[in-house]
């Protein structure tokens, strides 16, 4: 006859079991050295106030921070620092600290990440800090009307046919006047396509010395000129195909829809831009990848076509596509390896 299993003392002898492990845990230290964290100004300040730390920037390094510790959790954050899965930035919000008021303010580095909640997160504490404290300073910023203008990636500015609105009311330090009270409009290459051929709306920003940025509240609509690019149709499109160093000579490329890939392409260009174009060994380029080997051979392979457009009269903004990308439709076929005859 089987004897009734104690179930109580069993559990009971597991649950002990376990706080002797979390306790010999909680028992033994250990302590890790990182070189290097941030100590950056929260977003969420108000937009009448400009922080900088001593170095002029919103953001200082933190050196030689040491954290301390339970083993298994000192082994949780290298993990997650080897990974790259945990970022070590710290957050200074203003209005938590104190610090609203215009004026030079001390920060006590290593009593405000004991109390940050990061490290309360981790389950640890710091031992130690470089630099142990640092200066805030605090401006106040006044609300003055600055003009709008539009700037490419490369922080030129470009000619619009129209900003709505063309001014706006910001926060600014007090002693911008005249001519720098500007708020800028950045465009990349898509967008400014896309305001030749209607408004694109973006908030504007101004740039305070040490590379700080400050949105507007609102945004504007900026619409650039199309009376230098007349609409043309380029014909029989010249296809070339760019193969990886790995695909090159092993596959060739089966198009299931080369009447749509090598058929007509509108584009809108200045006249020596589509002569230019009309001229290029091949219209448009389709790129085969390394991963598209790895493909089933059942279904086509879907991928966007790149436009060749000559370099310089793209950058010029001369040339654009006035159609959606055409989506070529493709599979890979191996090249058989012929087996050389012996002589």
């Amino acid at each position: 006859m089987l004897k009734n299993v104690k179930y109580g003392k069993i559990l009971a002898v597991v649950f002990l079991s376990l706080l002797v492990w979390v306790w010999a845990d909680l028992a033994k230290t250990e302590v890790l050295s990182v070189p290097k964290a941030d100590l950056v100004v929260a977003k969420s300040i108000g937009p009448n106030l400009w922080v900088t730390f001593e170095n002029g920037r919103p953001a200082v390094s933190i050196t030689k921070l040491t954290f301390k510790g339970p083993t298994s959790k000192v082994n949780q954050l290298k993990r997650k620092l080897t990974e790259g899965s945990i970022i070590l930035e710290f957050l200074l919000d203003l209005e938590h600290q104190g610090m609203t008021v215009a004026g030079q303010h001390t920060l006590n580095i290593l009593d405000f990440l004991r109390e940050s909640d990061l490290v309360k997160q981790l389950g640890l504490s710091v031992d130690s800090c470089q630099p142990q404290e640092v200066k805030v300073q605090v401006v106040e910023l006044v609300e003055k009307t600055v003009e709008i203008k539009c700037i490419d990636e490369a922080r030129r500015v470009v000619k619009t046919t129209a900003i709505e609105p063309a001014q706006l009311k910001m926060f600014v330090p007090e002693d911008w006047q005249g001519q720098r009270c500007v708020a800028y409009v950045l465009l990349n290459r898509w967008e400014i396509d896309q305001a030749r051929l209607g408004p694109v709306e973006k908030r504007p920003f101004i740039e305070l010395p040490g590379g700080q940025r400050k949105d507007a509240a609102e945004s504007v609509k900026v619409s650039m000129p199309l009376d230098t690019l007349n609409d043309y149709t380029i014909t029989n499109a010249r296809l070339g195909f760019s193969f990886s160093a790995n695909l090159q000579g092993k596959y060739r490329v089966e198009l299931t829809n080369p009447d749509v890939v090598m058929g007509v392409i509108s584009i809108k260009a200045t006249a020596e831009a589509k002569r230019a174009y009309e001229k290029m060994r091949y219209h448009v380029i389709l790129e085969i990848d390394d991963s598209d080997k790895d493909n089933s051979a059942d279904e086509p392979l879907r991928k966007q076509l790149v436009y060749n457009f000559p370099a310089e009269h793209l950058r010029k903004d001369q040339i654009m596509l006035n159609q959606p990308p055409v989506i070529a439709r493709f599979r890979l076929i191996p090249l058989s390896v012929q087996t050389p005859v012996p002589g």
